[in-house]
């Protein structure tokens, strides 16, 4: 078939790899975000995908919106049979949806109806879900909502964070894509309608929603820092001032602390939560780099008493 691969992060890349490797699909354009502000200087840089595209000589397009009437003309002009999704970023509009003979099949990394929305590797990891995988469905103007053509299971490991479990979803998604675009091809693969119940949702997650609430038991917090890993990263208070947590392991041995307090020792550096203690292993205080907590701790002399979250 003729594709078009629409994707923008660096998630997005494995999976193109896959059909541009593909000996029976031709990726003839790919659609991304359009370029954005980045590091220090704020310069213009293209996306992850955009730089792969560019660097296999693939015409890249980077409409403003998708319903843009110059970018649909050039889609129309290439008239693809098919365009595979990996987080595009973007809400397709019908008249796009309706350009390519066999619709646009989005790679999302749940298993359906579970966790639709933008963020269902984030959800998975904070809801303490021990499997989660991917789907390919076709997209329509529902959220996610789509027909499924396939689906994989990939345990969610006791220390993944939202990171680590997202890059393994994104390679052995990229196999997943590649055999729905063959299975779609040669007509083996049909769509099944997703069931009506087990649907969740998975909306972005915002910075105030990783402030970290130490009333909350141990595992709570663990979850909700291993999730928020790497982005938008799971954060408290400390002196007025946010202090990042970027790895941390509950201790379920110890109960004497109260939800929020400190004890910090030669190594280690405790904090208390609604049920057992939590060690901090790494954190990141704001405008410096991320540090062992030891020695975060050192440097800051923790008062005995002193609470983190106020």
């Amino acid at each position: 078939m003729k594709l078009v691969f629409a994707g923008t992060p660096e998630v997005a890349v494995p999976a193109l790899d896959a059909l541009i490797a593909s000996d029976r699909h031709e990726v003839a354009a790919v659609v991304t975000r359009p370029d954005a502000p980045a590091g220090r200087g704020r310069r213009l840089i293209a996306s992850p995908v955009a730089e792969r595209a560019e660097e296999a000589g693939i015409e890249v397009l980077k409409p403003a919106r998708p319903r843009d009437e110059d970018f649909l003309a050039r889609l129309r002009e290439i008239a693809p049979d098919c365009c595979p999704v990996v987080a595009y970023g973007a809400l397709l509009p019908k008249t796009a949806l309706d350009v390519p003979a066999r619709g646009w099949v989005n790679l999302h990394f749940s298993l359906l109806p579970a966790w639709r929305g933008a963020a269902p590797v984030q959800h998975a990891v904070m809801a303490g879900d021990e499997v989660t995988g991917a789907s390919t469905f076709l997209i329509e103007e529902g959220l996610d909502s789509g027909p499924v053509y396939g689906v994989l299971t990939e345990e969610v490991r006791p220390t993944d964070t939202s990171g680590d479990l997202l890059t393994r979803l994104a390679f052995a998604g990229a196999g997943l894509l590649a055999a729905t675009m063959d299975g779609i091809e040669d007509g083996t693969l049909h769509a099944v309608p997703q069931p009506a119940e087990g649907v969740t949702l998975a909306p972005k997650i915002s910075v105030e929603d990783a402030q970290v609430q130490w009333s909350a038991p141990a595992l709570r917090v663990d979850r909700v820092v291993r999730g928020c890993t790497p982005a938008p990263g799971a954060w408290t208070l400390f002196r007025g001032e946010r202090l990042k947590l970027v790895q941390a392991a509950p201790v379920l041995d110890r109960t004497d602390l109260a939800p929020g307090e400190l004890s910090a020792g030669k190594n280690n550096v405790y904090v208390g939560t609604g049920s057992h203690a939590v060690e901090l292993l790494w954190v990141q205080p704001q405008g410096k780099k991320p540090m062992r907590a030891a020695d975060w701790a050192r440097g800051v002399r923790i008062a005995h008493g002193e609470l983190v979250g106020t």
